[in-house]
């Protein structure tokens, strides 16, 4: 059996403050986590948590992953901005086109997110959260689909998307990045082994299909360091 996604991870400035803006953008309970980090469980079928890590740096660049938050209607929409911006959200030029109909927002910590006009049709059939949306290769959309056994929904012009076979968000991947990588990404992909599995096994696995171990990496009983083809880190949990 392959990984399974447990997580996106936050570095965070503060991470109790950036988890409650996001339970209150999304309505999720927090739960403790030890050394001083904080998760969000799923309240709907999003199949994965956000954990929020001590330990951000400064922000200099454009995250590589941002959420896209779906929308019912304009006052839906409209909704979803003001909760956001009165819990500490605020306005971005991201190079958006005045007649562009989403809105893009930061949340406390700088990271980048945008409130989707109603009638997406790319994400008519997902929830909330409608995609995690990526700057990357056609190579890492294929090794992802690879790497979580989830098929690909979107195969075109270097631009691709996956999804669960379990519904939830899509992940998508709209091209090569523009910019050059600058140190370590503030988000990042926790992933997790079925029960039974053999650790190492897994990890080959991973390499195998693309991944390679970071430079810079220091793996802990229980936690594997590695990156994807375009250099994304993430982390396989053995043991959690």
């Amino acid at each position: 059996m392959t990984s399974q996604l447990f997580a996106l991870c936050f570095a965070a400035s503060d991470p109790r403050q950036l988890a409650g803006f996001w339970s209150g953008v999304l309505g999720w309970a927090t739960a403790g986590e030890p050394h001083g980090a904080v998760a969000l469980l799923p309240a709907d079928d999003t199949g994965f948590r956000l954990r929020f890590l001590p330990g951000a740096g400064p922000k200099t660049v454009p995250n590589r992953i941002h959420f896209d938050l779906t929308s019912a209607s304009l006052e839906e929409q409209k909704e979803t901005v003001a909760r956001a911006l009165g819990l500490g959200a605020r306005h971005i030029d991201v190079g958006q086109l005045p007649e562009d109909e989403h809105v893009v927002l930061a949340d406390p910590d700088g990271n980048e997110f945008c409130v989707i006009e109603p009638g997406n049709n790319f994400l008519a059939d997902c929830g909330f959260i409608g995609a995690l949306s990526s700057d990357g290769s056609r190579e890492v959309g294929l090794f992802w689909s690879a790497a979580l056994a989830w098929p690909l929904v979107w195969d075109q012009d270097q631009e691709t998307a996956i999804r669960s076979p379990h519904g939830g968000p899509k992940i998508t991947w709209g091209g090569p990045p523009d910019r050059p990588k600058a140190g370590r990404n503030r988000l990042h992909f926790d992933l997790t082994i079925p029960e039974g599995t053999d650790p190492a096994a897994e990890v080959q696995r991973l390499l195998s299909a693309g991944a390679t171990r970071l430079a810079d990496g220091v793996d802990e009983p229980g936690r594997v360091e590695l990156a994807d083809p375009d250099g994304n880190e993430f982390c396989l949990l053995t043991r959690r």
